[in-house]
């Protein structure tokens, strides 16, 4: 289970109890979830990142991805500047059934794919049930004596 935390809007809580949303660009770091079989998939959207300033990190159940888009240089004034710049960071709490510890991040595209597998002890399985063979034998002390018990079948006396 993964759970959306974004510590760098504090606004977000405010604009829900609003009815109002802005658009997800404005975060910097757009981000779809998924669940593909055994596996979550989040995907980022970060165009123009160098992936150099890319990080992304596991502290206990919290995962932290941040980049940083720079400005291009030039000596000319912006007419139109909509483009997110600067440092962004986007923080996601794990549920303990997912293993961190064989996570995998790849970029392309501008788009920062995290792939983290469900832990082998939150995935169903099967349990095998034992059966009782046809004989037992259950084996004690009653005052002083030893008592043996047989779940065998005996043909009867006449």
């Amino acid at each position: 289970m993964l759970l959306n935390y974004d510590p760098f809007d504090p606004f977000r809580a405010l604009e829900r109890l609003a009815g109002s949303s802005r658009h997800q660009a404005v975060s910097g770091m757009p981000m779809d979830v998924h669940r593909a079989g055994d596996h979550f998939v989040a995907s980022f959207d970060l165009p123009g990142v160098d992936p150099g300033s890319i990080d992304v990190s596991v502290e206990g159940n919290a995962l932290t991805v941040t980049a940083a888009r720079t400005a291009p240089s030039g000596n000319g004034d912006y007419l139109v500047a909509e483009r997110p710049r600067g440092r962004y960071s986007r923080q996601l709490l794990l549920g303990r059934d997912l293993d961190t510890d064989r996570l995998h991040a790849s970029y392309t595209d501008g788009v920062l794919t995290l792939t983290i597998p469900v832990a082998e002890k939150a995935k169903p399985r099967r349990i095998e049930i034992e059966h009782a063979g046809a004989t037992t034998s259950i084996e004690g002390s009653i005052e002083g004596r030893t008592h043996e018990q047989h779940d065998t079948e005996e043909a009867p006396t006449s």
